[in-house]
């Protein structure tokens, strides 16, 4: 007799649908605001092209430390130093144990991995439920909501809602983009395995599989591939798409983002299966080559992992109420509306990939400063209760070689999880956050985001009217600082206090307010040293440019002494601090003087603090 797969029914505020580094930092933002979340992931590891099974690190508008500036914070930040502080070795199941625990212990939000999503429903122009299979149980799921954001990367939700989207490049004369082509194409960025190799210390054999392709060094003049071409191409002036888009790829032992195939078919990803049997041919061909097919410095290297799960770089496109376009890029647009900001060249691929021979493997198109980008390019045009975050937001094809990296996607997402829970807080679409945007950009600046242009106007912080002083202070660095409503550094301006040294009673910052106030809650946000990079990778030389543990600037232990008339009311203790934005909650106090008393910091010479704020 034929038995019926089991199914199940849960209901949700806001369901999201992808589990990469994207889809976390929406869920979870979302969940934060205090709204019943639902992170659908088809895979059993979270992380994306990040996770273990790909191993993609997290490039983002800082261009890796050319803009230190423009590091990525909120969430995203908070979980690479989450790994700092339990990971100095770069081990992989211990990156998968940090976002499988940052998720795991969200409160407000649930998880289910192993999830494909396979349809929706729809009721007048929205999505009521998505129906989809969990293969570990056998059990299908139908997950109801209200909101629905689609981080899938391909745009898998919105297409199968009937979402307007786009895929190849547009013409030159839609948006006036300059380096677009000529007339619209469906050229596309592929995908790509990667793999790791280790120097054993003595000669390593490579015998070749017999499925594997054969490569020439003609074939592969334009990418490199051994440690002397790499000697050789440092600060080559021509050879510009090393200083950028190579991500270290210039080492023998990691590598290579440039084995890239993007298929012959008109839907890259109906192709995706036969592009992932190409890839690994030529993974296995092009490290043959390396091995085997001249002297490349490989002699003692030995492949210690291949992936098998290539990372897709482009497919879908949604379309939102406004697409970001090369020109807003450029001209380092502010959008009044801006909820991100992007600062990675646009990086646009050969469209062949690996095959196209006779040219470099990427077109970059540098510029200085960066971007915002507004909130019209997260949610549908044309799905009412639709939002997106990760690379399928609304961009062009040119834009979108900018924004599609890692760490701008989960910026953006962590806006969009943002903006979902006011919609459930106020009981309006996406659209309808635009009158509350101020809101909305308010609350991302005190989540520790960073939006170019817009500062700390919060009136309910109760830091920004107080008086700051500190028991000491670096010439240029003083306690006013941490009150001027930017929580980093601009080009001259530090926007920080930094005391004179570490007195033997600790460092001191005291906020003094007019009258007594209640307060139930402050935040801190600590410098980390944006200079220095804290991905998890698999590159040697992304490991090389990092410090062991967290970083040293940050402040470790600190206590908050809430005082009333001259006398202590309370205090409060934090120790073995290891977080940028550290938020302690008390229970109401009444005071008129909050004591900042720094013991320790995890490492470094002085106390260093960017921002306190008060509630």
């Amino acid at each position: 007799m034929r038995r019926d797969v089991k199914t199940k029914r849960q209901s949700y505020d806001v369901v999201v649908v992808g589990g990469g580094l994207s889809g976390m930092a929406a869920a979870i933002s979302c969940a934060r605001h205090g709204v019943k979340t639902a992170l659908v992931q088809a895979r059993h590891v979270f992380g994306g092209n990040a996770s273990s099974e790909i191993r993609m690190h997290v490039c983002g508008a800082s261009e890796n430390m050319a803009k230190p500036d423009l590091e990525e914070g909120g969430i995203l930040y908070e979980i690479l130093l989450d790994n700092k502080s339990v990971n100095d070795y770069f081990e992989y199941s211990k990156w998968d144990l940090v976002l499988y625990s940052k998720v795991k212990s969200q409160e407000n939000l649930t998880s289910y991995l192993n999830t494909t999503m396979e349809d929706c429903v729809m009721e007048n122009g929205e999505i009521r439920q998505i129906i989809t299979y969990q293969q570990t149980t056998e059990t299908r799921w139908i997950i109801d909501g209200k909101i629905f954001i689609d981080c899938t990367g391909n745009g898998t939700l919105g297409y199968l809602a009937g979402a307007e989207y786009r895929i190849g490049s547009e013409g030159r004369d839609e948006f006036g983009e300059k380096d677009a082509p000529e007339k619209p194409n469906n050229n596309r960025m592929g995908n790509t395995l990667l793999f790791k190799a280790v120097d054993r210390g003595h000669s390593v054999n490579f015998k070749r599989p017999e499925f594997a392709k054969t490569f020439t060094e003609e074939d592969l003049k334009y990418r490199t591939h051994s440690s002397m071409h790499a000697a050789q191409s440092k600060g080559d002036e021509d050879d510009a798409y090393l200083r950028v888009a190579n991500f270290g790829s210039a080492q023998i032992d990691y590598g290579y983002w440039w084995i890239e195939l993007s298929g012959e078919k008109e839907d890259i990803i109906d192709e995706y299966e036969e592009i992932r049997d190409e890839l690994v041919s030529c993974i296995y061909g092009v490290w043959d080559h390396i091995k085997n097919g001249g002297e490349h410095g490989a002699e003692n290297y030995d492949l210690e992992w291949v992936g098998m799960m290539p990372g897709m770089r482009e497919s879908r496109r949604l379309v939102g109420d406004y697409i970001l376009n090369e020109n807003d890029v450029l001209a380092n647009r502010q959008f009044e509306d801006a909820v991100a900001y992007g600062g990675w060249a646009m990086d646009i691929h050969a469209p062949r990939g690996l095959y196209d021979f006779d040219k470099l493997p990427s077109s970059i198109i540098g510029f200085e400063g960066a971007y915002t980008i507004p909130y019209r390019c997260y949610y549908s045009k044309n799905i009412g209760n639709l939002m997106m975050a990760g690379r399928n937001i609304s961009a062009s094809k040119m834009a979108m070689g900018s924004t599609r990296v890692m760490g701008t996607c989960a910026m953006g997402a962590q806006a969009v999880g943002t903006a979902a829970s006011m919609c459930i807080k106020y009981g309006c679409d996406p659209r309808g956050i635009a009158e509350h945007m101020d809101e909305l950009q308010q609350t991302l600046l005190r989540d520790d985001c960073y939006i170019p242009g817009v500062y700390n106007t919060d009136e309910a912080d109760l830091a920004r009217n107080a008086t700051v002083t500190a028991s000491s202070f670096k010439e240029g660095f003083g306690p006013e600082n941490v009150i001027n409503g930017i929580s980093r550094g601009e080009g001259e301006n530090r926007n920080i206090w930094v005391s004179d040294g570490m007195g033997k009673e600790g460092e001191t910052l005291t906020l003094t307010f007019e009258k007594p106030c209640e307060v139930s809650q402050v935040r801190l946000t600590f410098d980390s040293n944006f200079k220095y990079a804290i991905k998890q990778t698999l590159s040697k030389k992304r490991q090389l440019q990092q410090r062991i543990g967290v970083p040293p600037e940050l402040v470790r232990d600190y206590s908050l002494e809430f005082v009333l008339d001259g006398k202590v009311a309370k205090v409060a203790e934090v120790k073995d601090n290891h977080q940028r934005l550290s938020i302690t909650d008390v229970e109401t106090v009444l005071c008129d003087k909050i004591n900042v008393v720094i013991h320790s910091t995890n490492g470094y010479e002085n106390a260093s603090v960017f921002e306190v704020r008060v509630y």
